[in-house]
């Protein structure tokens, strides 16, 4: 397991800062960056809101909503209708005699490798649409980061959650929201749509004390005030890289050494992260773990140090003003790097 459980929970208000996060908030910055929140040990331990940034400002998380999937897995194990390694046309019927489609597990979908055609990483497809997406490579093969994977869950688990508690639940995000979201106090400001479900590769809006929290229940192994909202086996699968992409495991990047084919064949790896390829990036704690998602939204977790750090952009509209405004690209690393100065 690459985390450990903390039992602390969020204070209400943040100790003094240290050197080390006034000169990762300064660097947040200058890079045009709107939120930053650090927990510490369960507790609240900075928080800035620079560029006209605020505490109750909710921002959209791009992709760096991909892996509340993870989560909702975790939580669907729990609940004993869902196993990661079950085949996704067990409840696909329109897949059980498609000779690829049919080997396809949960676990390939979430960790990008079932080899269906990914769909590119901007507007998602409806479920349906991916649902009809073609193979282009054979299952546990290939990882291609895009939405299609996450709509195909997305699918499954509305078909799922058909026959939960009579139909309790209308969809993923209705299931997640009841779970694991309720408990945290978190309400996103809104969840974007396809073809009327909601959009499990992008479309959460959440603040940054809010995302902090969901990182606090990831880095607790989903326990969250002595109540165990997921499987915790399942939750640490989700960090795990799969035989393909070491670097990525259940909807979650990781500080693993990705193949060079993997990076030649990835341009979202080597485009909207350093991670992999900044010269100082073997500094980083081999425990991190990110959501991240476009314009540098991001929720980092660091088991070794019992920190959880929100980074957040501004939203897709603003975000051409703050380019004029603010130079220089975004760097993990060098965030990074800044956070963890002696």
């Amino acid at each position: 397991m690459r985390f450990a459980l903390f039992a602390g929970i969020a204070a209400l208000s943040a100790a003094p800062a240290h050197a080390d996060e006034r000169d990762a908030a300064s660097y947040n910055a200058e890079k045009g960056g709107v939120s930053m929140v650090v927990m510490k040990g369960g507790r609240l331990a900075f928080e800035d809101y620079p560029n006209k940034g605020g505490r109750d400002k909710a921002y959209e998380l791009a992709s760096g909503t991909k892996s509340f999937s993870g989560a909702i897995a975790a939580a669907a194990v729990m609940d004993g209708f869902l196993s990661l390694d079950e085949r996704a046309a067990d409840t696909l019927s329109e897949w059980r005699d498609d000779p690829q489609k049919s080997q396809i597990t949960i676990r390939h979908l979430l960790t990008l490798t079932s080899g269906v055609e990914g769909g590119g990483v901007f507007r998602p497809p409806s479920y349906a649409e991916a649902i009809a997406r073609p193979m282009t490579h054979a299952p546990g093969t290939y990882f291609e980061y895009g939405p299609v994977n996450f709509q195909i869950f997305g699918e499954i688990m509305r078909r799922k959650l058909q026959n939960v508690e009579g139909g309790k639940y209308a969809d993923a995000v209705d299931y997640l929201q009841a779970r694991i979201l309720d408990p945290l106090d978190i309400h996103p400001a809104q969840w974007n749509e396809r073809g009327g479900y909601p959009t499990l590769p992008s479309g959460a809006d959440l603040t940054a004390r809010e995302w902090a929290r969901f990182g606090q229940l990831i880095l607790q192994g989903g326990n969250w005030k002595g109540m165990q909202l997921v499987d915790p086996s399942a939750l640490a699968e989700n960090f795990t890289g799969s035989g393909v992409n070491a670097a990525y495991g259940l909807t979650w990047w990781l500080n693993e050494e990705p193949s060079a084919d993997v990076l030649d064949a990835s341009r979202t790896m080597t485009v909207a992260s350093d991670l992999f390829t900044h010269p100082r990036h073997d500094e980083l704690p081999g425990d991190l773990f990110m959501a991240a998602g476009a314009g540098g939204q991001r929720l980092y977790i660091i088991p070794s140090m019992e920190v959880v750090i929100v980074r957040q952009y501004p939203r897709v509209i603003e975000r051409k003003f703050a380019q004029r405004r603010r130079g220089g690209a975004y760097s993990d690393v060098e965030f990074l790097l800044e956070f963890m100065k002696p």
